[in-house]
């Protein structure tokens, strides 16, 4: 190969980086116009991945446009009249496209930068909606999510969930089918629709988040990339609906949660429990963005989000583990659970209240959860369990306890914090000092 070759390949791989960069960055706006305009979410991808494959074969020999994302919608546009010309009702659908085009052609003027803008927030709010559309299953939704508004390709939301790449497809296909099989409309929810429709959405990303915080499967305990996106669709939520408290409360919590995301592992990449990470390996900017967008949210409204959020507030003000306030945790566990009463927040209420200083009674409260059937193969039982056991010295229950926890356990990265747990209580029986009894579980985000 040639300097001259090597010069030309190096150039066609910037260029396909940046591209892809483009594509992550204008892909969601790109697809939520083009869905307006076609009213099927399938079609509008379709159309968004033709202008994909056009600007990899152009822009390698033409250059990056000054405006990437009118070109690639331009390019949509004109692949859907190529389209919709083959199709039965051309004449009537080809007339509005074609008007459209007419009204926004001019891209690189100032006065039709703005026009576009004046719908942006428009599209993407209904292409929010409709990826987490209740037709829709909780696996098709978070696929579809991701897909549409994550830009993350089929193999890339493969691998986030350990699925094959034909079963991830197979979800984003059946989601696509399901929407237009149901005939579902490309629009806002209307004013009373709203409630139930937003909780859907901020679910999804929840979920997104809370896969990446705590996966449950796999070899890896946590999978950042995951929190990442999820962040990145908070921001965008947030942006859109400024008014709504629980999507600032959303956006805080995964923010809060995921400063702790370096000093979750260890440099073996072994998980650290909360109360042992070092705190200085925190990220004090997501902290402080954390805690801004909790005033945010208290300000507008009290959710089940913002309450979570102020949980976790409680742990990022507390510079050592010593400091963290319990009974304010407690304290709002109680509300949580009054206002969300889930097996997993009780489970969580009860394992505060036991850290708060009154293990015997979030025992109690523990075994009352014991015959809950969400709970009867949920590895964090045995593991509040067996720490409360161990906080009022009854080691050897305890060690049976974080071994069940062990067991049960289907993150392979996960099973060794209640293993090593259960060493410590062995060795603690044999008459070692290992220090004071230590939780074994990091704060967890998602109630059942």
């Amino acid at each position: 190969m040639t300097a001259t070759d090597s010069t030309i390949d190096d150039a066609r791989r910037a260029t396909h980086r940046a591209v892809e960069a483009v594509w992550r960055i204008e892909s969601a706006r790109l697809i939520a116009r083009l869905a307006r305009l076609v009213a099927d979410v399938g079609l509008a991808e379709e159309l968004a991945q033709d202008a994909l494959v056009v600007a990899l074969e152009r822009w390698p020999q033409t250059g990056v446009p000054e405006n990437p994302g009118p070109w690639l919608l331009a390019t949509a546009k004109h692949r859907a009249i190529d389209r919709l010309r083959r199709q039965e009702r051309y004449a009537r659908k080809l007339a509005l496209l074609t008007r459209d085009i007419q009204i926004r052609q001019e891209y690189a003027e100032a006065d039709r930068d703005a026009e576009l803008d004046d719908h942006i927030g428009d599209d993407l709010l209904r292409l929010v909606f409709t990826a987490a559309h209740p037709v829709l299953s909780g696996e098709a939704k978070v696929a579809l999510t991701l897909r549409l508004l994550g830009g993350l390709t089929t193999p890339e939301i493969a691998r986030a969930f350990l699925v094959s790449e034909s079963t991830a497809a197979q979800r984003i296909v059946r989601a696509k089918r399901t929407l237009a099989a149901a005939n579902v409309r490309f629009e806002l929810p209307t004013r009373a629709q709203l409630p139930e429709r937003l909780a859907a959405v901020l679910e999804v990303v929840y979920l997104i988040f809370n896969e990446g915080y705590a996966a449950t499967s796999g070899p890896d305990w946590a999978r950042p990339e995951l929190c990442h996106e999820a962040l990145r669709l908070g921001r965008l939520l947030a942006g859109l609906l400024p008014a709504e408290p629980e999507v600032h409360g959303l956006l805080a919590l995964m923010e809060l949660q995921a400063s702790r995301l370096r000093a979750r592992v260890d440099a073996a990449g072994q998980p650290v429990p909360l109360l042992d990470q070092d705190r200085r390996s925190w990220d004090r900017l997501l902290i402080r963005r954390g805690l801004d967008g909790l005033a945010r949210a208290e300000a507008l409204g009290i959710g089940s989000y913002t309450l979570q959020a102020a949980i976790a507030a409680c742990h990022a003000r507390a510079t050592r583990a010593e400091q963290t306030d319990w009974p304010r945790i407690v304290a709002l566990y109680e509300v949580l659970a009054h206002l969300q009463p889930t097996p997993v927040v009780l489970l969580n209420r009860a394992a505060a209240v036991g850290l708060a200083g009154d293990p015997r009674r979030g025992l109690s409260l523990v075994d009352e959860l014991a015959q809950e059937r969400a709970l009867r193969d949920y590895p964090q039982l045995p593991a509040v369990r067996g720490e409360l056991l161990a906080r009022l010295g009854h080691a050897g229950p305890a060690r049976d306890e974080f071994l069940r926890a062990a067991e049960l356990t289907g993150n392979d990265g996960a099973v060794p914090a209640p293993r090593r747990r259960a060493g410590h209580l062995t060795d603690t029986r044999r008459g070692q000092r290992l220090g004071p009894p230590r939780c074994g579980l990091d704060a967890q985000v998602t109630p059942v």
